[in-house]
């Protein structure tokens, strides 16, 4: 069965931790959907807009194999302060993977309790803005099914990780050879 993965956009998003994993997933042969809040536009940190797949109100009653939570300080914020989005999280987190990058894993992840007892990384001293939290400093952490990764810089990582999640290491290695990624 083919996974199926949810991007969630929200305007200041961090663009490179959005389209980096939504073009190598895609290529690995799972369905993504770009799902924009509020919006079917949605403008990133750096001025460059997005066009989504759908609105996030109208697949909320889809079932995901895979949650994606794009960096971006003012994008988080926005993501933390949707209650639709809170709850596809919780939704998702059931049965399938959470993943965030930079600002994510803190401020939109860090009060659900997904992140408690696990390793987490994510933008330095973000870790600040949720009591109890601490970050390991990697570029990428896989615990369970919470991935989480540092910044725009980890993205490939991040991607890969989540394709190894998924579909197994074998496809994330063949993605990685595809891109000529000499890994870190």
């Amino acid at each position: 069965m083919v996974p199926s993965v949810l991007v969630v956009l929200a305007h200041g998003f961090e663009e490179v931790e959005a389209i980096v994993p939504i073009d190598l997933i895609r290529r690995s042969g799972a369905k993504v959907t770009v799902a924009g809040l509020g919006d079917m536009t949605i403008r990133g940190s750096h001025n460059i807009s997005l066009a989504c797949d759908v609105a996030l109100e109208d697949c909320a009653s889809t079932p995901y194999d895979c949650i994606i939570l794009p960096g971006g300080g003012l994008g988080s914020e926005n993501l933390a302060a949707s209650p639709l989005v809170m709850t596809k999280i919780v939704e998702v987190a059931q049965s399938g993977i959470v993943a965030a990058i930079c600002a994510a894993p803190a401020v939109v992840l860090g009060h659900t309790g997904l992140l408690d007892g696990k390793r987490v990384t994510g933008f330095p001293s973000t870790e600040e803005l949720c009591e109890g939290l601490v970050f390991t400093g990697a570029g990428v952490e896989v615990d369970g099914n919470i991935i989480t990764a540092q910044a725009a810089g980890s993205a490939v990582d991040f991607a890969l990780a989540i394709i190894a999640a998924l579909l197994g290491q074998e496809q994330a290695d063949a993605i990685a050879e595809q891109i000529y990624y000499p890994g870190k």
